[in-house]
């Protein structure tokens, strides 16, 4: 079997992963990948003070190592991973609007994250998928996933705090964001982020630039940018803390990525567990790339997984054209100006959304996968881990800090396996989570 496959034509209505359309037909369908990951990969950097631009960029290039490193047979676009935002934003104490100003210690935690990911991709490639499934099954994976969300409620409810036209703006976004995702066209649905941050940006403008109750956007910076040009790269640094409370994030892609492979397989009635370490592998060097640049830790997207659903279109070939049109666009600096005048307000009621959700999603995680909370080890696993996480709780030893999501992860972790000491019944295989609002 070769490296890559050959990608014949397709004959049939569904298209899997190794089988293309016509090019016209390809491109497009690539195109529409862009869009549909595009809003959380936009909105991803903003809550966290990076530049939206490399994030963009980092997703098309990540996407493209992914792509090789899977052999071209695993249909993924990875974009920003929402996972990072807590950690990220407690690491560098970013205040919530504009660039943030520390990302140095972040990105270096970035990458430590990737590199833990990756060397759990070469372990699984040399002894197998099944010590994850039982290390990680979805009453710990939905607990830490549950801990993330809570993490962040503080962080969404000061973004939409403020004055009487600062919070109608943010709650306006809030409900123009859930009633596309409800009552739109599927569409349309499927790019709800983008459709959200595209009303509240134009009432923002009705209330701030016309009404002058809020203060204006300013489109200098975006007049004055280039269209085309090179990014604004940032530098890591490496700090022992900011590495360790960053750096378990790896676990939640893990699991994320785990699904992701295992979903994709089921929809195309491939055997893709083979490429489950690979996958990680790609995944792992991805983010890696992606924090010595600037960019935020990326993971494989549920929303390009729902184009495929609906489009019946698995052709790995989809995504290296959405990889190629989002790098294009990492190099247009007023592409990115652009983005950086998403008002405060409208990033606030999306974070409202986007934060509730990734909790609210582990709850659908433990539905599908009958999770029984009958049973005392996994009440314990999830509550325990649920009080950590939103309560933030914090160890310090010596020169290093675990907060939140640290010790969630690592306690989940920890008391499941603690508490199966001695039990024989079997381990539910973990199906993964979202990482982001499924549309």
């Amino acid at each position: 079997m070769s490296f890559f496959p050959r990608w014949p034509l397709a004959r049939g209505t569904t298209v899997p992963p190794d089988e293309r359309l016509p090019w016209g037909t390809t491109g497009l369908l690539g195109v529409q990948h862009l869009v549909a990951m595009s809003g959380s990969t936009i909105l991803g950097p903003l809550l966290m003070g990076f530049d939206p631009n490399l994030a963009i960029l980092f997703s098309g290039i990540g996407t493209l190592i992914f792509f090789v490193l899977v052999g071209g047979r695993v249909p993924s676009y990875l974009g920003s991973s929402f996972s990072f935002i807590a950690v990220v934003i407690a690491v560098t104490g970013y205040a919530g609007t504009g660039p943030n100003p520390n990302i140095g210690p972040a990105l270096g935690g970035i990458i430590a994250a990737g590199a833990l990911y990756a060397a759990i991709g070469l372990l699984v490639m040399g002894t197998g998928s099944n010590w994850v499934e039982r290390l990680m099954p979805p009453a710990v994976t939905g607990a830490v996933g549950a801990a993330i969300g809570l993490n962040l409620a503080p962080v969404a409810v000061k973004g939409i705090e403020g004055t009487g036209p600062h919070v109608l703006v943010a709650l306006a976004t809030l409900l123009a964001t859930a009633c596309i995702a409800v009552y739109a066209p599927l569409a349309i649905r499927r790019i709800s982020i983008l459709a959200g941050i595209a009303c509240g940006y134009v009432l923002y403008l009705f209330v701030g630039n016309v009404m002058g109750l809020l203060p204006p956007i300013s489109f200098a910076e975006l007049a004055g940018a280039p269209w085309f040009g090179m990014p604004a790269f940032r530098a890591p640094s490496f700090e022992a803390g900011a590495m360790a409370l960053i750096a378990p994030v790896a676990f939640i892609l893990v699991a994320e990525n785990l699904g992701h492979i295992k979903a994709i397989g089921a929809m195309t009635g491939r055997d893709l567990d083979p490429f489950i370490g690979r996958g990680f592998l790609g995944d792992g060097i991805a983010t890696m790339v992606s924090g010595f640049g600037g960019g935020t830790g990326v993971t494989t997207y549920v929303e390009n997984m729902g184009v495929m659903a609906v489009t019946r279109v698995f052709s790995t070939l989809l995504f290296v054209v959405a990889a190629l049109a989002a790098i294009a666009l990492g190099f247009s600096p007023k592409f990115g100006a652009l983005l950086r005048t998403v008002p405060g307000p409208v990033l606030g009621g999306l974070a409202v959304i986007v934060f509730g959700l990734i909790a609210a999603a582990m709850i659908r995680l433990w539905v599908d996968n009958r999770v029984d909370f009958s049973d005392p080890r996994n009440l314990l696993t999830v509550g325990t881990a649920l009080v950590l996480g939103s309560g933030n709780f914090t160890v310090t030893l010596g020169g290093f800090s675990i907060a939140g999501i640290g010790t969630a992860t690592i306690a989940a972790i920890g008391l499941y396996q603690l508490l199966g000491i001695g039990r024989r019944e079997p381990v539910a295989v973990a199906h993964g989570m979202p990482d982001r609002p499924p549309h």
